[in-house]
């Protein structure tokens, strides 16, 4: 608990995990910042420049041990972040003093951590999702031939089953995860750059030995994990690589509301509800509400992730020439903020996911009531073999079908069209010859196969490819 008195982002508080908390941290930023002046220390030095070995020994042996209450002293005077931690980091590695940052400007420590710190979270995520989707694969296994009503428009149509309604959460997923894996792979380090990206600075350094300052630029990126830095920068890497990665994260949102919805819906049909622990409260005047409030958290922390994708291409857009500053106290808050949100869906999906309660005698009952109509065809079929017009019987059905729903809403009563039919001499069949064609498993169609392939061609060579994972997980906070 942080200090009471003092407000604190609800997305530390409440819901993000821990390890999302530690790689947005101070600790773990500026620590990058330290590794990333180390690093083009160590790059200066080996292509020539006159850095003493001392100093890449002390600047090493305080990577991690940053006084926060020093760096705020400079910062206080100097008015300037990158300036206080380059002072403070000079003060614990005193023979690097005078060539800490050398050549650099703020972008190359802000925008390559900023950068860094995005693909770890896009590797976190992604964890994430296949645990989600190993989750998701069990249930739709468990349930792949119950059949329930389908929906189109929100209206009763064509049934499916429940596991294969979960695939289409799961295939959303799936896509998802090919576009983590894209922006994983090929999002690139700003790299070695300079002030207004035309690594002029480093020319100077390296005595106008242009070989030199692309090597630089290279070493560097190794150094920091990258298989490669942006070509061609301004002052700093081009936004759109933010609003690109916002995409990845909306996406995700996108799925998630998706899911979300589909279950509020499915609760209130009193279908499947989401878990509901032992002593939870649902409503503190309603004591016998059970709220999906796990879902509509889902669908509230989704909304706001959805709406930073506007912002970082908004931002992008007014980065005038080589950079403008009005970025800088956005970013501070969209970025770190998006990824936390994600995470915090993403622990809540996989725990509802795991903990589904699905009750087969509503859904079954539910499904029971809308049959008839949806055998209205097969059963005018039948009675053109046996002698009826189609026009007439069409007709007949079409009464008995429409005075039936009306009874079902108006007087609580359930579907009654055979009966009606069954009395009505103008229906040539026996009512119980066409018994089996309420059978609801007739109308699901491939869904049960359709789940079997999905998961054996589509989810199963993902996860086995993704390896074992951590079986820990994080439990919902609130």
């Amino acid at each position: 608990m942080t200090d009471t008195a003092t407000w604190s982002s609800p997305l530390a508080e409440r819901y993000a995990s821990a390890a999302m908390l530690h790689l947005w941290s101070p600790a773990s930023r500026y620590g990058l910042w330290r590794r990333l002046w180390l690093a083009l220390a160590e790059a200066e030095r080996d292509l020539g420049a006159d850095i003493a070995a001392e100093a890449i020994a002390q600047m090493r042996a305080h990577v991690d041990d940053i006084d926060f209450a020093v760096v705020a002293a400079y910062e206080k005077r100097f008015r300037h972040d990158v300036m206080a931690h380059v002072h403070a980091f000079g003060d614990v590695a005193p023979a690097a003093k005078g060539v800490i940052h050398l050549g650099a400007t703020s972008a190359y420590v802000t925008d390559n951590a900023d950068l860094i710190l995005m693909r770890r979270g896009l590797e976190l995520l992604r964890a994430r999702v296949v645990a989600l989707l190993r989750a998701m694969a069990a249930f739709a296994e468990q349930w792949k031939s119950e059949p329930a009503l389908g929906y189109t428009h929100l209206q009763p149509a064509q049934p499916t089953t429940v596991g294969k309604r979960a695939t289409l959460w799961m295939q959303d997923l799936v896509l998802d995860l090919a576009e983590l894996d894209h922006r994983i792979a090929t999002l690139p380090l700003r790299g070695v750059k300079g002030t207004t990206g035309t690594q002029a600075s480093f020319l100077t350094l390296f005595g106008g030995d242009h070989a030199k300052v692309r090597d630089l630029d290279r070493r560097v990126t190794k150094a920091m994990g990258f298989a490669s830095s942006m070509p061609v920068t301004g002052q700093t890497y081009t936004r759109k690589l933010d609003a690109q990665v916002m995409d990845v994260l909306a996406g995700l949102a996108a799925s998630a509301a998706k899911f979300a919805g589909d279950l509020r819906m499915l609760q209130a049909f009193g279908e499947i509800e989401e878990p509901f622990e032992k002593e939870q409260i649902g409503s503190s005047a309603m004591a016998y509400k059970r709220n999906p409030m796990r879902c509509e958290r889902i669908n509230s922390l989704s909304r706001f992730v959805l709406s930073l994708v506007p912002n970082a291409n908004q931002t992008h857009s007014v980065q005038y020439f080589e950079r403008t500053l009005d970025d800088s106290a956005n970013r501070r808050l969209s970025v770190p903020e998006a990824f936390l949100a994600t995470d915090a869906l993403l622990i809540l999906m996989e725990n509802v996911a795991r903990g589904l309660e699905v009750h087969p005698a509503r859904i079954r009952r539910r499904l029971a009531d809308e049959l008839p109509f949806m055998a209205t065809e097969e059963l005018i079929v039948r009675a053109v073999k046996a002698g009826a017009d189609r026009q007439a019987v069409h007709e007949v059905i079409r009464v008995h079908s429409i005075a039936a729903a009306r009874a079902m809403k108006d007087d609580g009563v359930p579907n009654n069209m055979l009966a009606r039919l069954a009395a009505d001499p103008a229906y040539p069949v026996k009512i119980a010859d066409v018994q089996d064609a309420l059978d609801p498993v007739r109308f699901t169609g491939r869904s049960a196969q359709q789940v079997t392939e999905f998961l054996a061609e589509v989810v199963t060579p993902l996860l086995d490819a993704a390896g074992a994972v951590d079986a820990s997980r994080d439990e919902v906070r609130v």
